[in-house]
């Protein structure tokens, strides 16, 4: 079966199963092409909850699954390929988080949305790249444990002086990967376009952007801006999004091979089989009926602490 072919046989799916099609910025462009909505993490999930659909195909990685599924447990969330995974969202554990709290009074543990749903639920609070400072700096406590993420961690550290931050040493491998030689040489090439960075990447890499934001952060300003030329330094995933919404405008990733290979796991095909097995797959004991398709689930007990921390970013976040 072809491409075309499968991109057919997966709206006939799509609209006979009344299911809902949720992609990241950072999977392959076909598969951002033929979902109904594309955005972040945060964005996902509660698209996922606000939307009527129960039939929910999630291409992502695994974290933003199970965020999708903790704010809509009555929902089927299926991942198409559940060997996408972020190596960060485990760069942290419980034992970690609790000997932290023992040593610091006056301590907020404050997630990073890139986490798994059992270090949601030892959590505080979550925060999204985007809303991290506006709840960050609303919080009573002097001392901040940010996990998993140290690079975003250590910019909120240069904004909130008056707070006292505890590093994990978590990093996402992409972002970690960009180095200032590789960002020099693209100024180099293009000297009239603005740096746009992602807050996951490194401070010599964070200290040269005309603009430090979010995936969909990058999006909005990219296109809210009178210029015409981009380097951007994040997943090249969303150079898709990017150039769709600003065909008059240049944009250049720092690195073509700035990729992230879980994200990128994810296929047409694999879509297509999570809408043909769906109906097949077991709920109850989360079986699978493929090699790779799974069905979202989180133990009831972690889904409400971690419902309780993604609760406090809305509250804080307003």
């Amino acid at each position: 079966m072809d491409q075309q072919d499968l991109v057919q046989k997966i709206k006939q799916l799509k609209e006979k199963k009344h299911a809902l099609i949720v992609a990241h910025y950072y999977v392959e462009d076909e598969i951002q092409e033929i979902a109904d909505y594309v955005g972040d993490s945060y964005y996902l999930s509660k698209i996922c909850k606000q939307r009527e659909e129960n039939l929910i195909i999630f291409c992502g990685v695994a974290f933003m699954g199970e965020s999708a599924k903790i704010l809509s447990p009555q929902k089927r969330i299926i991942m198409p390929n559940k060997y996408s995974d972020c190596p960060m969202a485990h760069m942290i554990d419980i034992k970690k988080i609790e000997e932290v709290k023992a040593q610091y009074e006056d301590l907020a543990v404050v997630c990073y949305i890139n986490s798994s749903a059992q270090i949601k639920a030892h959590a505080d609070v979550i925060v999204t790249s985007s809303n991290a400072y506006h709840i960050v700096s609303k919080l009573k406590q002097k001392n901040i444990f940010f996990i998993p993420d140290q690079h975003l961690g250590r910019h909120l550290a240069k904004q909130l002086p008056e707070k006292h931050f505890i590093f994990n040493d978590g990093f996402c491998h992409v972002h970690t990967n960009i180095t200032k030689q590789e960002l020099e040489e693209q100024r180099k090439r293009h000297p009239l376009a603005e740096v746009l960075v992602h807050p996951e990447c490194p401070a010599d890499i964070t200290e040269q952007a005309d603009y430090i934001g979010s995936t969909a952060g990058m999006i909005n300003y990219a296109t809210n801006s009178s210029k015409l030329e981009f380097i951007i330094c994040t997943e090249v995933g969303v150079l898709h999004e990017l150039r769709k919404k600003n065909p008059n405008k240049q944009f250049f990733s720092v690195g073509e091979q700035f990729i992230c290979p879980n994200m990128k796991r994810i296929t047409l095909k694999n879509v297509y089989e999570a809408l043909v097995y769906a109906d097949e797959m077991k709920q109850e004991d989360g079986v699978d009926c493929s090699d790779v398709i799974k069905d979202m689930q989180v133990e009831e007990s972690i889904a409400r602490k971690a419902e309780c921390a993604l609760i406090k970013m809305h509250e804080l976040g307003e």
